[in-house]
């Protein structure tokens, strides 16, 4: 353990997201509660009533709201923060957009929770791949420690000034939300010295250099702003590489888009995110006492999503399980099996591909249901047919 990482706690998914934005100590976090996101908010909101931050915490009357005010905020050259869930991201949908494209570096939590309806207050990762595709950078969380480390990170990574991006945290809503792990925290002058002041180039206080924020933008530039977004998030794929680096030096572990797990052998590899990394390395290590050269490959950035690193991963297994806790209704397949399968397109080298859907509306991943998955990449590679998506875990 790195001598900078030494402060042992025990907390929550929820906590560790609030304790780091304690140590960021934001200009303004403007913020609503909705399950399972509520214990950040709350947490956040006791540190500002203790006078343990300097923030200026806005309660607003919606989630709508608070994307838009901190929209204002960081406009205004604030920094900035927030964190939401499942229908509350959909109600602020329309100005996370709006957050992006005016390259605003907002940091934001998200406790992953199924999207309505029916109505399910659970884990699922519906609310965030119903934004994979407005321009913000998601990072995803494996468990508790990583919420902590990812959210320090993405505020260096949303204020560079090649990128200027919005991140989202990603954790499992109540699995890493609401379970309490042992962890490690830095010393609140580590986290400060790491993400430095922010001082943005543009600012709409700044009356001697007056500049226009959301103006109306239509067929005679509107195009070249999507392009610089564009650019900008190709950008982040070198920052964040670099922020990672930077990062690895304080507390000596390795990060990187996609983590390998005894991969560099292994012939059936798992791809997922989130909370269910840790089961799959299990599964992963059981199977491996059989003989079977099994491993698991986590992915840490979700967007930008890196298609050359992934196919580096994979490219020597003979079959890959993606795992999706979303479902793409109407297409073939998961989103993030669309985009691993997608990346093998220009490959000649490409091993063969199963999909599952699972764990919808936060049912439980079992252990069961992984060794199907491993025993199913197993009989695919002996020739035997397997269905190539499937759901898993669920009812007939």
């Amino acid at each position: 353990m790195n001598a900078k990482l030494k402060i042992r706690k025990v907390l929550s998914g929820a906590q560790a997201a609030a304790e780091a934005m304690r140590q960021i100590d934001p200009d303004v976090v403007a913020v609503y509660p909705i399950t399972p996101q509520t214990p950040i908010a709350m947490q956040f909101a006791e540190f500002v009533n203790e006078k343990k931050v300097h923030t200026e915490m806005i309660r607003v009357e919606s989630e709508h709201s608070a994307m838009s005010a901190c929209v204002g905020s960081a406009a205004a050259g604030a920094r900035t923060m927030t964190a939401t869930s499942s229908n509350g991201l959909a109600l602020m949908t329309e100005v996370v957009y709006i957050a992006s494209s005016t390259r605003l570096p907002i940091v934001m939590n998200l406790a992953d929770r199924a999207l309505s309806g029916p109505i399910n207050i659970h884990g699922d990762h519906s609310d965030a791949m119903l934004v994979r595709d407005a321009s913000w950078i998601m990072l995803a969380s494996e468990n508790a420690q990583d919420v902590y480390e990812n959210t320090i990170m993405a505020v260096r990574i949303a204020e560079h000034k090649d990128v200027l991006l919005p991140v989202m945290i990603l954790q499992d809503g109540f699995i890493t939300s609401h379970s309490a792990e042992t962890m490690y925290l830095f010393e609140d002058e580590t986290v400060k010295d790491f993400i430095g002041e922010y001082n943005p180039k543009y600012s709409l206080l700044r009356t001697e250099q007056p500049i226009t924020i959301g103006p109306l933008d239509l067929f005679d530039y509107y195009f070249e702003h999507k392009r610089q977004q564009i650019e900008a998030m190709e950008n982040a794929k070198r920052v964040i590489k670099e922020v990672f680096d930077q990062f690895s030096k304080l507390t000596g572990k390795t990060y990187n888009y996609f983590e390998g797990y005894k991969t560099d052998d292994a012939e059936f590899i798992i791809v997922t995110m989130n909370s269910s990394v840790g089961t799959a390395k299990f599964v992963a290590d059981e199977f491996r006492k059989k003989g079977v050269k099994a491993g698991v490959v986590k992915i840490r950035v979700f967007r930008p999503f890196m298609d050359e690193e992934i196919v580096k991963l994979l490219k020597d297994a003979k079959v890959v399980a993606v795992l999706d806790r979303a479902a793409s209704f109407g297409s073939n397949g998961g989103p993030i099996f669309h985009d691993v399968r997608s990346a093998f397109y220009e490959s000649e080298k490409k091993p063969k591909m199963l999909n599952y859907i699972y764990g919808l509306g936060g049912r439980e991943l079992s252990v069961e249901m992984l060794k199907k998955v491993y025993s199913d990449m197993v009989k695919v590679n002996e020739g035997i047919k397997v269905e190539q998506i499937q759901c898993l875990g669920v009812r007939d």
